[in-house]
């Protein structure tokens, strides 16, 4: 049995467990559904086999060894990676400006970290990718990558890999920004099949709820103890379901019929639009500066006037973030407003 079915069937007219709302006292009515599929961990169904068999499913589906589905977001995926591939007192390489999760991984697993260093797109105002150059692996156990960054620059991740492989360092991705990229030959190629630890979130791009995500491990290590190290005992059955009603969309023909037509209607407003330039590697980041405007001229003038609000802005240019919630309604908005520029 599925999650999704677990959470249909519903069988048991009195709950004497917990969550005590007994999944029939609604105290924010707007969230009626998700009480009644809010169930406990000593439910008769045995939800642990419904979310094996889930997770089993999903590792199917991205051709990995293990697949984690995590309700505490990416920086539970990232400290489990660092947890599973590490010992106390081992060296972690990560860029300096990294999400804060992975200097929290590191300092979790009793690590030391080294930090490198990446140049800047001067003319962007962002971070490049990381190429082999720019890290030393002397010392090293593993090192965390991430890619695509926030504005969307992907790194060559089997270039990385061939340098890790060869200095018997780990390799963990995160990829907290791509999580649409195994559905679509269009978009880059995920670290999923050639990093050791990949971590994704769902509701970045891919059209989940918050905090949702995915951990995959494609070595030898199994996660599963670091996991249960700093999950709850007690998971969110509803947002776990969610997790596989997600994967299952995206794998699905519709789901990339969806993704298609996104990609189709980006490809199309960056043809029409001449205004404005457009950079990065991954289109669904909407990477844009204007000539005789500062990122954060551009931002206002995007949302004083047209009510678009992007996801970041820097000095020279703005970014806004595209996933598979959007709209060729809100694209169409978005390119009228930019034409206007």
């Amino acid at each position: 049995m599925s999650l999704i079915n677990l959470l249909r069937k519903n069988n048991r007219k009195f709950l004497f467990t917990t969550p005590s709302h007994g999944q029939k006292f609604f105290i924010f009515n707007k969230f009626r559904q998700f009480y009644k599929y809010d169930i406990s961990e000593t439910d008769t169904h045995d939800p642990q086999k419904a979310l094996s068999e889930a997770q089993e499913h999903a590792k199917k589906i991205y051709k990995t060894k293990y697949t984690y589905f995590l309700t505490n977001g990416s920086t539970s995926g990232v400290i489990a990676s660092v947890l599973t591939c590490t010992h106390k007192g081992d060296k972690v390489l990560i860029w300096r400006h990294a999400h804060p999760s992975h200097e929290n991984a590191v300092k979790l697993a009793g690590c030391e970290a080294v930090y490198y260093d990446l140049p800047v797109i001067e003319n962007w105002g962002i971070p490049d990718k990381t190429t082999p150059d720019l890290i030393d692996m002397k010392g090293i156990k593993a090192v965390i990558v991430t890619s695509p960054t926030y504005e969307g620059i992907v790194s060559d991740i089997k270039s990385l890999k061939k340098v890790c492989e060869k200095n018997n360092v780990y390799l963990i991705v995160d990829e907290a920004h791509g999580a649409l990229y195994p559905f679509s030959d269009k978009l880059p190629q995920s670290a999923v099949n050639i990093a050791d630890f990949t971590v994704q979130s769902l509701h970045k791009t891919a059209g989940g709820l918050n905090p949702t995500a995915l951990l995959h491990v494609n070595c030898d290590l199994d996660a599963e103890a670091s996991l249960s190290m700093i999950n709850t005992t007690s998971p969110s059955y509803p947002l776990l379901a969610s997790i596989e009603a997600d994967i299952n969309y995206l794998n699905s023909a519709k789901g990339r019929k969806k993704l298609d037509i996104l990609i189709s209607s980006l490809e199309n407003m960056k043809n029409k639009v001449k205004n404005v330039e457009f950079g990065g590697d991954d289109i669904t980041k909407l990477l844009i500066k204007k000539e005789g405007m500062s990122g954060y001229e551009l931002s206002r003038e995007l949302f004083e006037k047209y009510n678009i609000e992007d996801e970041k802005t820097n000095e020279i240019s703005t970014m806004l973030l595209c996933g598979i919630g959007t709209s060729e309604k809100k694209l169409e908005h978005l390119k009228k407003a930019l034409l206007k520029l």
